[in-house]
């Protein structure tokens, strides 16, 4: 009974995390997800108290995966530009599924998240720029990556970068305009052009 219990709770929240990537944290209620899944909206409430409660889980396992993500292009890829490239094939994965990521998504709408899902959404972004600052500064150390100013300012300058030029490529449908904006992004940073 346990682990059926778990499963609807899985599905729960890949519904609702489904829906925030698309419609945002506003644009879905309990209702919607019970009905895409057939299930009632007690069921819901059994497992989340609170579509705040739901908001806070989304997050949180939203940015453990995320985290995950990170530690699996550390292991793989030694040098700083190469885990670069890796960190912004993430985000060009999630806009590939024909959505956006979904703190991306929340921090447009960050005024009117219940407070405690602000904070979760803040910690996200924090933890993915403390990554990049450490990738950042290691690249520059070793000669891949060049920029002026400090890591925190260039590894912001990215996270900025990658989440809107999201935002302006879901409109068109093109994955394409992602890209060749993140492009423009990488050679800004690359000490030497790609290839050389």
């Amino acid at each position: 009974m346990a682990k059926r219990s778990a499963d609807t709770g899985s599905r729960i929240l890949d519904a609702a995390e489904r829906l925030v990537q698309q419609r945002g944290y506003n644009g879905f209620s309990y209702a919607d997800v019970a009905a895409e899944l057939k299930i009632t909206t007690a069921s819901l409430h059994y497992h989340f108290a609170g579509k705040a409660k739901l908001g806070r889980a989304l997050i949180e396992r939203y940015a453990e995966r995320f985290t995950e993500a990170l530690a699996t292009i550390e292991a793989r890829l030694p040098d700083a530009r190469a885990r670069l490239d890796a960190y912004v094939d993430v985000y060009g994965d999630v806009l590939r599924g024909r959505r956006l990521c979904l703190c991306g998504m929340l921090a447009a709408e960050y005024q009117t998240l219940p407070k405690p899902m602000r904070q979760s959404v803040i910690q996200f972004f924090d933890d993915n720029e403390a990554w990049l600052t450490r990738v950042l500064e290691a690249g520059r150390q070793e000669g891949s990556l060049r920029f002026s100013g400090s890591a925190v300012d260039a590894a912001r300058m990215l996270i900025s970068g990658l989440e809107g030029a999201m935002l302006v490529a879901r409109p068109y449908g093109e994955v394409g305009r992602f890209r060749a904006a993140v492009a423009q992004l990488l050679t800004g940073l690359a000490a030497t052009p790609a290839g050389h």
